[in-house]
């Protein structure tokens, strides 16, 4: 059966979410994370999109984005996909496929505030409702951008108010009035009728395990990747000073809870 077609408008923004194959915790490798800013970033100048929402979950991602060009944003999704897909297949020491079917999107005008407004809380809402932190400020989302007004240098910020003030402060109050809704799962899958008899043991569900180091010592990047990642972090983290401590080292540093939230 052939594919819907996807419905491309021009001045349209996009929800993207795509998810890691089989649904495994491939992102919660912290060199992953920072290989994946450094494409997006990678991407935003090639096909110079704009880039309003950003949360890199353990596996998966939320994009709230804007191409320059309707028909650019299979283009975008295609090489992003391609590049990370080939570089995290090396960084893992593995083979076959990454990203699991082809990435989700729903698109709206741009001049539906509410629509964007509403997107954009629940991109940054994820890891809270993951249960991952406990509020909004997040090391790999860029919802630091919109409450404190910083640059992390991939995001291009979405207008929410008449002065930048006024706009992180209604952004802020917004996102503390969000209740998440649990998700329930979708049980009708192909073939249920022939296996209506058949007792099949779920899988039990897995928690995700937060963001680890590869297995041997820090991935050496070349200098790129890591000033794109650091400036992006340190933009959009809780703590900044706790932050900048790369990953492996952090278990040798006893903060109060409210820091490592």
């Amino acid at each position: 059966m052939p594919r819907n077609p996807r419905e491309l408008k021009p001045e349209y923004s996009y929800h993207i979410t795509t998810r890691c194959n089989n649904r495994e915790f491939r992102l919660t490798r912290t060199e992953c994370r920072e290989l994946l800013l450094y494409a997006i970033e990678k991407a935003r100048q090639k096909f110079q999109f704009k880039l309003y929402g950003l949360c890199i979950m353990s596996n998966h991602v939320h994009y709230l984005l804007e191409p320059a060009r309707p028909e650019d944003l299979p283009k975008i999704m295609h090489w992003l996909n391609w590049y990370t897909a080939m570089c995290f297949n090396r960084m893992l020491n593995r083979t076959g496929h990454f990203w699991e079917k082809r990435y989700h999107s729903t698109g709206f005008p741009n001049t539906d505030r509410r629509r964007a407004l509403n997107t954009l809380r629940y991109i940054h809402a994820n890891p809270k409702a993951a249960g991952m932190q406990y509020g909004f400020f997040y090391d790999f989302s860029n919802y630091g951008v919109y409450d404190r007004l910083g640059d992390d240098g991939i995001t291009a910020f979405l207008s929410l108010g008449k002065t930048l003030d006024e706009c992180a402060a209604k952004y802020r109050s917004f996102c503390q009035k969000h209740r998440p809704q649990p998700k329930l799962e979708r049980k009708n899958h192909w073939g249920s009728r022939l296996l209506a008899g058949l007792k099949v043991k779920g899988k039990p569900k897995k928690s995700s395990p937060g963001q680890m180091c590869l297995p041997w010592a820090h991935w050496e990047f070349n200098t790129d990747v890591r000033a794109v990642a650091e400036k992006f972090v340190l933009a959009n983290c809780y703590n900044p000073q706790f932050a900048s401590i790369h990953p492996a080292d952090r278990s040798q540093i006893m903060l109060p809870w409210w820091e490592n939230n």
